[in-house]
């Protein structure tokens, strides 16, 4: 956004995609994400004020300065929902001051700098304005020509120009910067994530956000036979990942000595997938206190032993809620790239003693039989186990930005 003074104001002009499409429930949708953006600029300390029109939210500073309004773009890049953020100037409805807010912006553009291509794409939304689209395109594009000599280019341009002429206003701006997408977190309910210390469960947590779910998470730890490491990384990742939502909770469970009664209680070879269910057991028991719908796990199809289908099919049979799977068929760097884009996978490799390593059989078991798991279980009283677990998890509330 340029530093420049024009006739008018800096704000943000916010672009809704899915939701768009939604039928009579819409303005559900729209109440949801208006509410979810209110609780995201609360952090950025700058007085906004918010209307929407149709497909269009827009975002005004108190302030009306330029800084305020980059901290409020820059934060509703996170906010789940939301296809473009665009910079933007609210201006008169006149078309000197339409153009002068064009011309400061193509000024302050990269591509003006470099002799680039520019489009001028104006919609008229108030047909009651007297310069049809067309003759506004023209104005506004030969001015442009005129002071910085770029050449059009209708069809790929190097910089566009959008200019929406409304009912009291223009606004008028140039490429936004891509939003989350998505739904509005808390528009389809809530979800319990087990989440690990590895790549795959944040990138699982993210892509159940980006649907509308809310969640929360779960983190068994190897405590009292390993460090808390992994509580730390656990809880780093669960910091980042509220950006896409604000309010997150983690919740631990020191896991190791349940462990010990697993690998007492049955074959090694069914150890991994006996505890994958005693921790799934357990995540049930918390949810069902917590009224969550759903367990999220990071499982990718065939990734490592306990994640094929016969063994996912055995996890299936522990619980009675749905556990969701939005990993399962993706590959190893896939996920990796999602990691990187959402912040987590910096956090995701670094070192900690994984719960995990306490049981980490030779030749663990790729075809787990429901069976022999129900025997285990039976020997460990695992509902009652479930039940202790959860009743000693500790709660930690992890805000992102926060030290």
């Amino acid at each position: 956004m340029p530093a420049a003074s024009v006739i008018g104001e800096p704000c943000v002009l916010l672009k809704l995609g899915e939701i768009v499409l939604k039928g009579k429930n819409r303005h559900q949708f729209e109440q949801r994400l208006q509410n979810n953006i209110r609780n995201a600029l609360a952090s950025t300390g700058v007085e906004t004020v918010l209307w929407q029109r149709s497909g269009v939210i827009v975002i005004r500073a108190k302030s009306a300065a330029v800084d305020d309004v980059e901290r409020v773009a820059k934060r509703l890049e996170d906010v789940m929902g939301i296809v473009i953020v665009h910079r933007c100037w609210r201006v008169d409805k006149t078309v000197e001051a339409m153009t002068q807010a064009a011309l400061d912006m193509v000024g302050e553009h990269p591509a003006s700098a470099l002799g680039g291509s520019f489009a001028v794409r104006p919609r008229r939304r108030d047909k009651r304005f007297p310069i049809t689209s067309a003759e506004i395109g023209v104005s506004v594009g030969s001015a442009i020509n005129v002071k910085f000599g770029l050449p059009v280019n209708l069809k790929r341009p190097d910089l566009t120009v959008s200019i929406e002429v409304d009912r009291d206003e223009v606004f008028v701006y140039t490429d936004g910067t891509p939003g989350q997408g998505g739904l509005p977190v808390g528009s389809s309910g809530r979800g319990l994530v087990l989440m690990s210390g590895g790549i795959d469960s944040p990138v699982a947590a993210y892509r159940m956000m980006r649907r509308g779910l809310r969640v929360d998470y779960l983190h068994f730890s190897g405590m009292p036979f390993t460090g808390p490491e992994s509580i730390y990384k656990a809880y780093a990742l669960v910091r980042e990942l509220d950006k896409f939502q604000g309010g997150s909770r983690l919740f631990v469970v020191p896991f190791g000595k349940a462990q010990q009664q697993i690998k007492a209680a049955g074959e090694d070879r069914l150890a991994i997938v006996a505890q994958r269910r005693l921790m799934l057991k357990t995540a049930e028991v918390l949810a069902e206190r917590r009224k969550d719908g759903a367990l999220i796990t990071g499982d990718s199809l065939g990734q490592v032993a306990s994640q094929t289908l016969i063994n996912m099919t055995a996890l299936d049979d522990a619980v009675d809620l749905p556990i969701l799977r939005p990993l399962v068929g993706m590959d190893k760097s896939e996920i990796m790239d999602s990691a990187r884009r959402i912040g987590t996978l910096s956090i995701s490799e670094l070192p900690d003693e994984d719960c995990c390593s306490i049981l980490a059989p030779r030749r663990p078991e790729t075809a787990a039989k429901i069976a022999d798991l129900r025997q285990i279980e039976k020997r460990l009283d695992a509902e009652e186990l479930a039940e202790q677990l959860a009743d000693s998890v500790q709660e930690h509330h992890p805000v992102y930005g926060a030290e």
